[in-house]
């Protein structure tokens, strides 16, 4: 677990409790940055830093930070970065990963910069040492609390996403969580302290009742005040009330007495008398002492409210300890995001027989999601960016961009009031300039520059011409690294592969730094000579224009010399500029070398400040000379002075620029291409997938369209089934009701038999009536219909098989193929019976 508390210890001291420490003042911790970086004469690499303009880099990222003493603490941690670690640079990039990715999920909500830690530790100084509390600091410490505990929530939701984010960001806000915020002790300030930072008049119902004696004083005041100065009836004298200490007095300029009686206070020819009127006397006593009893109440509210405070004063501490370490790892995040960093994959070299194996920084999460070619880098970062250089462009267009827009607006504001027409045609003028140089900033990016150094290589010789990009390309790999080993994103594309460097030493002319202070030659060299001796085997070391400030044959042989005694040493990697052609040479005897040149543009006359690797630069002064119009027999003559050996390197080295631009440019064309055929591999897969779906979606309906039809049908079915059975039964009643009726005719047309005869013939009636009922039920065995029966349904005209009988109804349920209807027993007649009867 990383205890991230543990990085802000320089603030407070370490014998002392955390509810007895104090902060130590901004002053004393602004002291230690500079004097960090004032020792930068004290060590070659500390030298390193200034020359690289590493202080500025400080500056930039810790501007990012929200509160003072997360800027301070940003600042100082940067500085340290000799003194990191290769398990601490691991660890400064996952907290810097952390945060990228918390910022990613929790939008504005990590902004630190509505905390007022100067009041916080203001309060903590106070509160420790027995003094009471302001309003102002207890605001302070309020607004830290709920800014915790809004943060403790945001953590939270981030970590709810996918297990990947929760064990990336438990070990940056482990402790944030784990903080307890006191919420009964929050209302409590809330209930005395306003937000401007005031007692409120319900701290206490002493206050109230001061608070209101004071103000019907002063309305008192006032309106006596206002009277006199009415009643004033001479007009050589003016009048005006003031206040004078506290109490309220009559300020009376002119010649002439006041016409009322009074106590004078103060008198001036110029500034006029302060008059106290004798009558106000009493009431500004009475004032006086009215405020007296609302300062008093006010600080007894305050001292109650200290005695709370004091009770929770380690954990205010603590939750400023972690807030500021929070802001200082946000600062880092914010400032990587801004310039679009990348996450570089950070290992350490390992020296086991005579080869270099990485050690990689472990989590599948810092791996980029792009992959390194295949060949074995020992450093590899595309389209690299100098940081100042970016941040200076960022601003300017930010700027100018900010210009357009107040101008707009003026413009804008001036056709609405209608205000001087010329000045508008000047600003409208103006804004044209501007938007003009926004175009010319957006259109003039800075240009990136590749770093490709194969594992095999230990000294990199780059040469070219002046103005050509060639000290920029060594501070920016010496920024990177140090970016990467301080746990900070590097400013380009991805993948970026580095190695952890134990120390990045340089000696580069202080030409292009903003101090303008040239360094001699001897100064050169003893840097050089301190370089080499406190180099290691995990060392950068950037040399610029080695060799230089004495004669051409003695530096390039000095130059020589030197950058093989750094291969022989053993230092990690060294790379040099130098305008010494001789040094192109050491590439062919000794495979540790590799060439690299800038390139010149020979048609428009200038570089275009990028790098082509594994060439080796030419001179272009004969051939510029040339093109800018210097006489032909002065060209000649230098060509011939030159000799035909150089001349004939020169071509060759052209004919090898040339064969690497095409080369560059048919990888460009193949990269494209292979581009676009990824594009359409995907559009491709598009439409495959949406072929399938489809499909199956077709399928789909169709099955429902079939399952809706086929529900309709047995619908249609049963309809039609219902209206035949109805049509039936219908039919069926209107014969029986056609037999009944005849059969009531006929007997009313034959004779009416005896009593006896009738009695015999109602029992015949009877019985046969009885015997058909029985036939109904009970078959030819004189047996019961049961389930399973074969039965014939005269009104279907077919033969159903009997699947319930209800006895209490006289009802049967039969079934016919798929039709199940419910008949009368005498409705159906048993044809056959199951066999078990």
């Amino acid at each position: 677990m990383i205890r991230l508390s543990a990085n802000l210890s320089p603030f407070y001291p370490s014998s002392l409790s955390p509810s007895a420490s104090l902060f130590r003042s901004r002053r004393v911790l602004r002291l230690r940055v500079l004097a960090v970086a004032a020792s930068a004469s004290a060590s070659p690499s500390a030298r390193s830093l200034r020359l690289l303009e590493w202080g500025k880099v400080c500056r930039a990222v810790a501007s990012f930070a929200g509160t003072a003493h997360g800027r301070e603490a940003t600042e100082k941690q940067l500085w340290g970065v000799e003194d990191v670690s290769y398990e601490r640079s691991r660890r400064l990039l996952r907290e810097t990963e952390a945060a990228v990715r918390l910022l990613g999920s929790s939008g504005g909500s990590l902004d630190f910069s509505g905390l007022d830690t100067v009041a916080v530790e203001s309060a903590i100084n106070h509160v420790s040492g027995g003094s009471v509390i302001k309003g102002q600091e207890a605001i302070a410490v309020v607004s830290l609390m709920l800014f915790v505990e809004s943060l403790q929530v945001t953590i939270k939701a981030a970590m709810k996403k996918d297990e990947d984010t929760r064990n990336l960001l438990m070990p940056l806000t482990e402790t944030i969580l784990d903080a307890v915020v006191n919420k009964s002790l929050v209302k409590s300030i809330q209930d005395i302290i306003d937000d401007d930072g005031s007692v409120k008049d319900t701290a206490s119902p002493e206050l109230r009742r001061y608070r209101d004696q004071v103000q019907v004083l002063e309305s008192r005041l006032c309106q006596l005040m206002d009277k006199l100065i009415r009643n004033a009836d001479n007009e050589a004298s003016l009048s005006e009330v003031s206040i004078v200490n506290g109490r309220c007095c009559i300020k009376v300029t002119g010649n002439k007495s006041s016409n009322f009686d009074g106590l004078l206070l103060s008198s001036g020819s110029d500034a006029g008398s302060m008059i106290e009127p004798i009558v106000a006397v009493p009431l500004n006593d009475e004032l006086q002492g009215a405020r007296a009893l609302v300062a008093r109440a006010e600080l007894d509210a305050l001292s109650k409210l200290t005695d709370k405070i004091l009770l929770e004063i380690d954990n205010i501490l603590i939750l400023m300890q972690e807030t500021i370490t929070l802001d200082k790892i946000t600062a880092r995040a914010k400032y990587s995001i801004a310039y679009d960093g990348t996450l570089p994959d950070l290992y350490l070299p390992n020296f086991e027989h005579g080869t270099v194996n990485t050690s990689k920084i472990g989590p599948a999460s810092m791996t980029s999601s792009a992959q390194l070619p295949k060949r074995p880098w020992k450093l590899f970062i595309p389209n690299a960016y100098h940081p100042l250089l970016l941040q200076q462009h960022q601003e300017n267009l930010r700027r100018t961009k900010k210009d357009v827009a107040s101008a707009t607006s003026e413009i804008r504001r001036r056709r609405i009031y209608g205000q001087d027409i010329a000045e508008e045609d000047h600003l409208a003028s103006d804004l044209d300039s501007m938007k003009i140089r926004v175009s010319e900033l957006e259109r003039n990016h800075p240009i990136p520059v590749d770093f490709m150094i194969a594992e095999e290589t230990t000294v990199l010789v780059i040469t070219g011409p002046n103005t050509g990009g060639k000290t920029i390309s060594l501070k920016t790999v010496g920024l990177a690294s140090l970016m990467a080993k301080i746990g900070l994103y590097i400013l380009a594309s991805e993948p970026v592969k580095i190695p952890w460097f134990d120390a990045v030493y340089a000696d580069i002319g202080d030409e292009q730094s903003l101090t303008q202070s040239l360094s001699t030659f001897s100064g050169h060299l003893k840097q050089i000579g301190a370089i080499r001796a406190q180099s290691t085997s995990q060392s950068l070391v950037l040399l610029d224009e080695v060799g230089a400030g004495t004669n051409p044959l003695e530096g390039a042989a000095l130059g020589m010399s030197l950058l093989e005694s750094f291969a022989e040493a053993g230092s990690f990697l060294t790379l040099a500029t130098t305008h010494h052609g001789e040094l192109k040479t050491l590439k062919y005897s000794n495979d540790s070398f590799e060439n690299a040149c800038v390139e010149f543009d020979e048609e428009n006359l200038k570089p275009t400040f990028r790098i082509l690797w594994g060439i080796p630069g030419r001179s272009n002064a004969i051939n510029i000379a040339e093109r800018l119009g210097l006489p032909l027999d002065i060209i000649g003559s230098a060509r011939q002075l030159l000799g035909t050996a150089g001349a004939e390197i020169n071509a060759l080295i052209m004919d090898m620029e040339k064969f690497k631009q095409e080369y560059h440019e048919q990888l460009q064309q193949a990269q494209h291409y292979l581009m676009q055929s990824k594009e359409l591999h995907n559009n491709l897969e598009v439409a495959q997938k949406n072929i399938v779906d489809h499909t199956t979606a077709q399928r789909k309906r169709k099955s429902r369209v079939v399952s809706e039809y086929a529900v309709m049908a047995r619908s249609i079915i049963h309809k039609k089934f219902q209206l035949f059975r109805e049509s039936a039964i219908a039919q069926r009643v209107l014969e029986e009701e056609k037999a009944a009726e005849k059969a009531k005719l006929e007997r009313v047309k034959a004779p009416e038999p005896s009593s006896t005869s009738a009695l015999k013939k109602a029992q015949n009636t009877n019985s046969s009536m009885a015997a058909e009922a029985n036939d109904n039920i009970i078959d030819e065995d004189g047996g019961i219909p049961e389930v399973g029966d074969l039965v014939y349904v005269p009104k279907l005209k077919n033969q159903a098989t009997i699947v319930k009988i209800d006895a209490s109804r006289n009802e049967v349920q039969v079934q016919a193929g798929m039709m199940k209807l419910k008949l009368k027993l005498k409705d159906v007649k048993i044809q056959k019976q199951r066999t078990s009867r």
